[in-house]
Formats: structure tokens, sequence, C-alpha cells
């Protein structure tokens, strides 16, 4: 991933199910126009082994509130 700032993303008190998480995730992203980073993380979380490490990858891309 690049080193330009990372847009902040809602998630505290949200559902917790990984597919929910990722489509905010994605959709926050395309907003603030990285539509690539977007298919990126989709495909990492997705290939992910476990929900840890999917919001580590998450995490990468957003900053969490």
């Amino acid at each position: 991933m690049d080193g330009n700032l990372k847009p902040t993303c809602q998630l505290t008190g949200e559902d917790g199910n990984i597919f929910f998480i990722l489509g905010r995730v994605s959709r926050t992203l395309k907003e603030n126009g990285k539509a690539e980073q977007a298919k990126e993380v989709s495909d990492r979380v997705m290939a992910s082994r476990s929900y840890d490490e999917a919001l580590q990858i998450i995490m990468e891309y957003v900053e969490v509130e």
C-alpha cells in the first residue's frame, strides 16, 4: 500500500460481521478516491485465514474509529 493518508472509517459499535466491516471499509475507500485499494483490501481479506488477520489487513487501509 502507498504512503497516502488513510481515510477514517467508523466501525465502533457496528456489526462485527467481517462482510459488513469489509463493505463499510470498501465504501469508505471508494468515497475517498481509492477504488484500487478497495479491491485490494477485499481480495486480501477474503484470502485471510482468520478474523483477526482480516482486521489487521483492514487497519492497513483505514483508520478505524
